[in-house]
């Protein structure tokens, strides 16, 4: 995969960009001197989690990014098209636009109230949609257009379901915008791609959902999909288009080696992620160092 290595002057709209992941990939964007929207719901600081459009802002400008916080609904068309519009209006344009706000809820369906589904669904699905639809205006304009998705590779297995019906169908409808739009957009050279991690990652749905600090230990940083996003968005916008990458498989494939600096804690053995096909290899072993 050739890359223009550079993100430089590009302006992204990244959707749940003020902690974790969404954070993580601006920060990267800054470092080459990008110019990122943050659409986010924080605006005021949360007691159990960290950081806000604010905060995020101030991080993206110290490292050489401008930035701009923008409060964000992804639920709310009127919202999304407000700070799009805003965002093009300030830096020219867009090129970019990352889907990755995402709710979950792990319930299986005989202990979920539907109206945590409808929020999952809005959130996740219907989200990633109306941001998409809204932003095509822009991105036929711009030159590399491409629309990122935070979600898993269609591996359509029993297990990635029966334990959490409504959370996979929510987060599994992400994928599915890749594979339409994908192909819907590909004669306007706009490329839609999904990239997923292939351990857990070191974020606050990780910690507060999932198994708190231990499951933290067992995870890689936010930085291993960052990095991997890069290549991503700076690659042909017409030659990559309609793939569902895994973070550490496609930085081996573009010569990363050693992943050891991804880990939280070294001496402890990744966890693997949800939905990650059986047939996809890990390129480095997940088993604490120290086993290796």
């Amino acid at each position: 995969m050739q890359s223009a290595k550079t993100l430089k002057g590009k302006t992204l709209f990244i959707t749940g960009a003020s902690r974790g992941i969404g954070l993580a990939i601006a920060k990267r964007a800054a470092q080459d001197g990008a110019n990122i929207i943050i659409a986010a719901k924080t605006a005021q600081p949360h007691p159990k989690l960290e950081g806000t459009i604010y905060t995020a802002a101030a991080e993206l400008e110290a490292l050489g990014g401008k930035a701009m916080p923008v409060v964000v609904d992804v639920r709310d068309e009127e919202s999304v098209a407000k700070a799009l519009k805003s965002g093009a209006d300030t830096y020219g344009g867009i090129d970019i636009v990352i889907n990755n706000a995402s709710a979950i809820n792990l319930s299986p369906l005989q202990a979920l109230e539907m109206k945590r589904f409808d929020l999952m669904y809005q959130v996740n699905t219907r989200g990633t949609l109306l941001c998409s639809k809204l932003a095509l205006p822009y991105l036929a304009n711009a030159q590399n257009p491409h629309i990122l998705m935070l979600s898993p590779p269609l591996d359509m297995q029993e297990k990635w379901f029966k334990n959490h019906t409504p959370y996979s169908i929510a987060k599994y409808g992400m994928s599915l915008a890749v594979l339409g739009l994908a192909g819907e957009l590909r004669s306007k050279g706009i490329a839609v791609n999904a990239l997923w991690p292939r351990t857990t990652i070191a974020t606050a749905a990780v910690k507060n959902l999932l198994g708190g600090e231990e499951m933290i230990k067992a995870s890689r940083t936010p930085q291993i999909l960052a990095d991997a996003a890069h290549i991503i968005l700076t690659s042909p916008a017409n030659e990559t288009s309609g793939n569902f990458f895994i973070d550490d498989s496609l930085l081996a494939e573009n010569g990363t080696s050693n992943f050891d600096h991804y880990r939280v804690d070294p001496k402890s053995a990744l966890m693997p992620d949800f939905f990650v096909p059986d047939d996809s290899l890990p390129p480095a072993p997940l088993t604490a160092q120290e086993e290796c």
